[in-house]
C-alpha cells in the first residue's frame, strides 16, 4: 500500500450524539463483517466511530479489518417524510418525470453496499483501489452507502424515504476506509486521483467527493481538472471543521480547486451547520442535519455532516443534466444550480451560505440566459398569402368607407333640415332679437 498525504480533514459523517457508533442489528451486521472480512487483507487497526464520524486520507497500513458491529440497531424504517424531502416537494420532481433516468452518478468513498432494499437494481460494478479486482461494491465502513442512499434511493412501500434521482445509476468507487483523521484505515491521495480517474474512465456524468484532504495535492488537482475537462461535474463536500480550536478553518481539497462545487450544510431552520466550514470555496448549501439514509444491508440511521448535504447536490446536477441533456456542459451545471438557488441568510456569494439553499425544482425548471433555460418554443408558422382573399377584404374595406361617408353626409344633412324647419321660423317671429319665444 502507498504511504498517505499526512495530515487530513475528514469525509464529513457524523451521527446523533445519542448514537455514537454504526448501528445495525446483529443478523445483518455479523454478514456483513464476514463478507468483509474475507475480502480484507490481515491487519490490526481498529476503526474509531464517535459523534463525528470521518472519512478521510492518511497514512495507510498493509489493510484493514471491518469492525464488529454494536448491539444497538438500527432504525427498521423511517417514519414521517424527512424534511429535506418536505421542503423540496419531490411529488413535483416526480410529475416532472426528473428522476436523473440515463445519467451516471460516481460516488467515491467507502464502496457501495448495493444489498440494501432501496438500492437493488441501481448500483453498477464499479472500481476499487483498496482491493485488486475489486468493483467498489464493498463498504465495510457505511459510508459510502448512506451517500448513494440519498442520491438514488428507489421508493418502496414501508417507508417515506427515497433518494432525489431514483433513476440514476450509481458508480461505486472504493478509494478510503478512514473512519477518523486520527486513525490508520486505508486510503490516501494517490487512491483518491486514480478513483477521480477511473470514475472518468466509466462514463460518470457526476463524481460525489463527501470527503477532503486538508492539503492541496497535485496529483488530485490534476485529476480534478480531467474531469472537469472530460465535462464532468465536480460535487464535494467542504468539511465540518469550523472553528476547531478556535482556528481559521482549514482548506479542504477537492472543495476548493477550481470549478468544484463545494458544498455547506444547513439544518431544518435553513441556518448553517455549526460544523460546516466557511470560505470562499463554499459554492452553496444543501441539508446536512438530521438527515436520515439507509445503512449497509438493511436499515436506516440519522447522520449529519456536510458529506450528507454533497450527494443532494450531486443528485440535483443529475437531474439538470437530464433535462437538457448530456451537452450541457458542467459549468452551465453548476452556474444554474447557484443561480437557482433559494436565499439564505447571508448576502450571495457569502462564506457561510455560498449562492444559497440549493432548489432542485427551481434547478430544473427555472430560466436563465446562459443557454441552459427549458427548450424555446418553436417559431409561430408565417401565414401564407391569399391574393384572392386579400382583394376581398379590401373591397369590403372601401365599401365600408363609401358607407361610413354616406351615413355621415345623411346626418349632416338631416341637421341642416332640422335647422330651417325650426330656427328660421322662431328667429323671424322675433325680428331676429335675442331672448325666448313667448
Amino acid at each position: 500500500m502507498r504511504e498517505g498525504a499526512g495530515r487530513a480533514l475528514g469525509n464529513y459523517r457524523s451521527r446523533s450524539a445519542s448514537d455514537g457508533a454504526r448501528a445495525r442489528d446483529w443478523r445483518v451486521g455479523r454478514a456483513w463483517l464476514r463478507r468483509c472480512a474475507r475480502r480484507a487483507a490481515a491487519g490490526t487497526a481498529a476503526m474509531v466511530l464517535a459523534a463525528l464520524g470521518v472519512v478521510a486520507f492518511g497514512p495507510a497500513p498493509a489493510a484493514a479489518v471491518c469492525a464488529a458491529p454494536p448491539q444497538q440497531q438500527p432504525l427498521p424504517t423511517v417514519s414521517g417524510q424527512p424534511w429535506a424531502q418536505q421542503r423540496w416537494g419531490l411529488d413535483r420532481l416526480a410529475a416532472l418525470g426528473a428522476d436523473g433516468s440515463g445519467v451516471i452518478v460516481a460516488v467515491i468513498d467507502s464502496g457501495v453496499d448495493a444489498r440494501h432494499p432501496q438500492l437493488r437494481g441501481r448500483v453498477m460494478p464499479g472500481w476499487d483501489a483498496l482491493e485488486r479486482g475489486g468493483n467498489g461494491l464493498e463498504d465495510c465502513v457505511g459510508h459510502g452507502t448512506e451517500v448513494a442512499s440519498l442520491i438514488a434511493a428507489q421508493p418502496i412501500s414501508g417507508t417515506s424515504f427515497r433518494g432525489l434521482a431514483p433513476g440514476v445509476k450509481i458508480l461505486p468507487i472504493r478509494a478510503s476506509e478512514h473512519t477518523d483523521s486520527n486513525d490508520r484505515g486505508r486510503g490516501n491521495s494517490a487512491d483518491l486521483a486514480q478513483a477521480i480517474n477511473e470514475a472518468v474512465l466509466r462514463h460518470a456524468n457526476v463524481i460525489n467527493l463527501s470527503l477532503a484532504l486538508s492539503e492541496d495535492r497535485q496529483d488530485v488537482r490534476t485529476a480534478i481538472a480531467n474531469a472537469l475537462s472530460r465535462n464532468v461535474v465536480v460535487v464535494a463536500a467542504v468539511g465540518n471543521a469550523h472553528n476547531q480550536n478556535g482556528d481559521k478553518d482549514p482548506t479542504p481539497y477537492p472543495a476548493a480547486y477550481k470549478g468544484v462545487i463545494g458544498v455547506g450544510a444547513i439544518d431544518e431552520n435553513g441556518v448553517r451547520y455549526a460544523k460546516s466550514q466557511t470560505g470562499d470555496y463554499v459554492s452553496l448549501v444543501a441539508p446536512g442535519q438530521q438527515i436520515q439514509a439507509a445503512l449497509p444491508g438493511d436499515g436506516y440511521q440519522m447522520f449529519e455532516g456536510t458529506s450528507m448535504a454533497a450527494p443532494f447536490v450531486s443528485a440535483t446536477a443529475a437531474l439538470v443534466i437530464q433535462k437538457f441533456g448530456p451537452n450541457i456542459s458542467a459549468r452551465q451545471v453548476a452556474v444554474r444550480l447557484m443561480a437557482t438557488a433559494d436565499p439564505a441568510p447571508g448576502q450571495p456569494g457569502s462564506p457561510e451560505y455560498g449562492q444559497g439553499v440549493l432548489n432542485p425544482y427551481r434547478a430544473v425548471t427555472g430560466l436563465l440566459a446562459d443557454g441552459t433555460s427549458p427548450a424555446k418554443l418553436p417559431p409561430l408558422p408565417q401565414l401564407r398569402r391569399d391574393p384572392a382573399a386579400e382583394a376581398a377584404a379590401a373591397a369590403v374595406g372601401r365599401r365600408r368607407t363609401v358607407a361610413l361617408s354616406l351615413a355621415g353626409g345623411v346626418g349632416a344633412l338631416t341637421v341642416l333640415v332640422v335647422l330651417v324647419a325650426v330656427v328660421v321660423p322662431r328667429g323671424r317671429k322675433r325680428g331676429w332679437r335675442p331672448g325666448t319665444a313667448e
